[in-house]
């Protein structure tokens, strides 16, 4: 009998974005533009890191396992503090999931090139990982509702979705929770939930507080906090007493909380930073459009745009970091004829159009 399961030694671990320093390496290029992690680019809120500093000192402590949080939260979305969940990022509540409500027999459904975090925590389980594919770089929930079989025990829906930062409606949303038996798990992947609450066609999780749904969401996104992996979810307080079982005891951190609970009462950063995104996306959007890519419309932080090709989408991405800008090819995701753009600030933005340019010249014809 093999040491490891097959299931795991079958898969690739998730694969992080091209770090600043490996890079100057290799391509001997002093400053980059780095948009490949749909990350911040004006960092994180002053208060934030001011909360962190206030709690240095009690670093031999253990943390209280994110209740401070968790009360700040419970005002913040008026729900009960057993409603929420607090963890080291969106993808560490989402491991608890797997672990507290998969069985064998079970099986996982989602869309083709689902996030990849969430690919590499459900195909851990060893259980059949099912998707149906993409309608216009959409989830399709119409055929995600005909998929559900007997085996079925959780849906994963990202909106936006990452990586094309496409959303589905809330008209499509109700119609397919109406299909979904109540003894299936809705995972609703709110990670960029920040950048498309304002579209009066967005289905915000809050205002569906259904039994089998467990809203995620996180601090990494628009409050700037990656580094600090710390995420929350919202749900029934049965799946959160059941999910509390199986946590890690003091996950977040004591920093980790402490920022939260700072960047949750920056309203003017949050602003700020919402404001650099839409003009951001609205410049990549136009930019790659205009030198003739197919761009998914985005209500995220980031753009994804297709190549002809794999070995097209490979070479662009080689050329960008040249050129001192990083991007994010999908392959892994599997979509490797894809490549996804993390907005940045103005100067980085337009510095990844006038690289694209560059390595596009002549081969692909622009729009009319």
């Amino acid at each position: 009998m093999p040491l490891v399961p097959p299931y795991i030694e079958s898969l690739r671990p998730y694969e992080p974005g091209r770090g600043i320093e490996d890079t100057r390496r290799e391509f001997g290029v002093t400053e980059f533009a780095r948009l490949a992690s749909n990350e911040n680019p004006i960092g994180c809120s002053p208060l934030a890191l001011e909360a962190m500093r206030g709690c240095l000192g009690e670093l031999h402590r253990y943390p209280n396992g994110g209740l401070d949080l968790r009360r700040v939260l419970a005002r913040e979305f008026e729900v009960k503090v057993e409603n929420v969940i607090a963890g080291s990022g969106s993808e560490g509540i989402m491991s608890n999931i797997i672990r507290a409500f998969l069985c064998d027999d079970d099986e996982v459904l989602t869309t083709e090139a689902a996030f990849l975090g969430f690919q590499v925590l459900a195909k851990s389980r060893g259980v059949a990982y099912r998707t149906v594919p993409y309608t216009d770089w959409r989830y399709d929930l119409s055929a995600l509702a005909a998929a559900i079989n007997e085996h079925t025990k959780i849906v994963y829906l990202a909106n936006p979705n990452n990586p094309t930062g496409t959303i589905f409606t809330r008209q499509e949303f109700e119609r397919f929770h109406k299909q979904v038996p109540e003894r299936v798990l809705i995972i609703l992947d709110e990670a960029y939930f920040e950048y498309a609450k304002d579209n009066p066609r967005y289905p915000d999780s809050m205002h569906y507080r259904y039994d089998n749904v467990i809203t995620l969401r996180t601090f990494s996104k628009v409050y700037g906090l990656a580094g600090a992996r710390v995420g929350y979810g919202f749900a029934h307080e049965e799946l959160i007493a059941n999910l509390l079982k199986v946590k890690l005891p003091f996950e977040p951190s004591a920093p980790a909380q402490a920022a939260g609970i700072g960047s949750l009462a920056d309203k003017e950063f949050v602003h700020r930073s919402l404001e650099l995104n839409a003009r951001g996306l609205r410049l990549l959007t136009a930019g790659l459009t205009e030198l003739g890519l197919d761009v998914a419309p985005s209500e995220a932080n980031f753009v994804m745009a297709a190549l002809p090709d794999e070995t097209e989408a490979e070479r662009v991405v080689q050329e960008l970091l040249r050129q001192g800008v990083i991007i994010r090819p999908l392959r892994a995701f599997g979509l490797p004829h894809c490549v996804r753009i993390s907005t940045g600030a103005d100067g980085d933005n337009h510095r990844c159009l006038d690289a694209m340019r560059k390595a596009l010249a002549g081969r692909l014809v622009a729009h009319e």
